[in-house]
């Protein structure tokens, strides 16, 4: 016999259920996680990539000091892409505009502030690297193919600084910091002997023994430059007038150094030692050390730190400071370690910024240079902080 639903059992029926409606009604909705570089799918990138949410969860806060040097209402973003290796960065207040290396497509390019453009400013830029301005405005350039350091002058002619040391040419010239008494430091690892980034050795040198590589095929500058080999340690330079070069950290004291930035008080230099190059079997090890600056010369060598975050080697390639005394440091490492990490005075990790692409240098640009300017690979990014960057460029 069918079972026929009574008003009394209808009322039961609807007590019985409120207890589980009462509960489904008061659930919280589940919170979504917004994209980063560590999400599956990813966050995307670029013009037509939806906005991101504020703050930016791939800018991570490790110690609470970091705080204060961030914007809460601000995002990473991606200004360009389409270079083969994205290096050296440097503001020109003047200009308003920053410029950076395509090291291996051997261009020069320009960010114009204005516009937001990137367009070619020097090409062939002779696989520029390391870059800067001085305190009169003129751009520093480090030369791979010609192993050399030139400036820009105001009537755009160019000046050789160095392109050699007691008779034996450079390595390369690799990043490059101004000095306010007018001198140029600069280090000189010998990356730029490899066949994509500068100037084959020539056959015997140590970057080619055997000499697999002809390094005349391609050599634009024929007869300005021959057959140059790799002569010197990888050491690290002061350049003024009139008094040229003197070493000022040797190499088989910091081998291979690469970055390299002063403090805002000029009282500390820090000195990035980086991986061995072409040609060697031993080098750095993808370190920063910190020397006290005493005029000319320098002092009191100490590890700053060894770059491992999390069990992970942030390898370090590029360095700038705040004018707190932070310093910011690009950072080669597998992703989600990729990007830039900042080290207090103390080299204390307190942040880190995670870019999809490992990143070799960066600057602070803008026209108040509170702006975090980023080459990271085969692209350029972006992020406003809430500290300006110490020196020009």
């Amino acid at each position: 016999m069918p079972h026929h639903l009574t008003r009394r059992g209808a009322i039961g029926g609807a007590a019985a259920l409120a207890p589980a409606l009462a509960l489904a009604q008061t659930k919280k909705p589940e919170l979504a996680v917004p994209p980063s570089v560590v999400s599956q799918p990813p966050r995307l990138w670029g013009r037509f990539a939806p906005p991101e949410i504020y703050p930016d969860p791939d800018i991570l806060v490790i110690d609470n000091s970091f705080n204060q040097y961030l914007v809460g209402s601000t995002a990473i973003h991606r200004l360009w892409t389409g270079a083969q290796w994205a290096e050296g960065p440097a503001w020109s207040s003047e200009g308003q505009y920053a410029v950076f290396s395509d090291v291996k497509g051997d261009t020069q390019y320009r960010y114009i502030w204005e516009s937001g453009q990137v367009t070619p400013f020097r090409r062939p830029s002779y696989n520029s690297n390391g870059n800067a301005f001085d305190f009169q405005g003129r751009q520093l350039s480090t030369q791979d193919f010609f192993r050399r350091v030139v400036r820009w002058e105001p009537d755009g002619s160019m000046t050789v600084l160095a392109d050699s040391f007691e008779g034996k040419p450079l390595n390369s010239p690799n990043d490059l910091v101004p000095h306010p008494d007018g001198s140029i430091w600069f280090t000189d690892p010998p990356y730029g002997a490899q066949l994509s980034e500068g100037h084959p050795d020539a056959a015997g040198g140590s970057a080619n023994p055997n000499g697999l590589y002809d390094a005349d095929i391609g050599n634009g500058g024929a007869g300005i430059i021959g057959g140059t080999k790799l002569s010197l340690p990888t050491n690290t330079y002061r350049w003024e007038a009139g008094k040229g070069l003197e070493v000022v950290v040797p190499g088989d004291q910091v081998p291979d150094p690469n970055g390299l930035c002063f403090s805002p008080d000029y009282k500390t230099l820090y000195l990035i030692s980086t991986d061995p190059g072409p040609g060697q079997t031993t080098g750095g090890k993808g370190t920063i050390f910190a020397f006290d600056v005493q005029g000319q010369k320098l002092a009191n060598m100490r590890p700053f730190t060894d770059c491992m975050v999390d069990g992970v080697h942030c390898g370090p390639d590029g360095i700038r400071a705040d004018r707190a005394g932070n310093v910011w440091v690009g950072s080669s490492a597998p992703l989600g370690y990729s990007g830039v990490t900042v080290w207090n005075p103390a080299g204390r990790l307190i942040g880190r910024i995670r870019l999809p692409e490992v990143c070799a240098n960066l600057c602070f640009a803008g026209p108040k240079r509170d702006f975090l300017f980023m080459c990271a690979s085969q692209s350029v990014y972006m992020v406003r902080v809430n500290i300006q960057g110490a020196a020009p460029g």
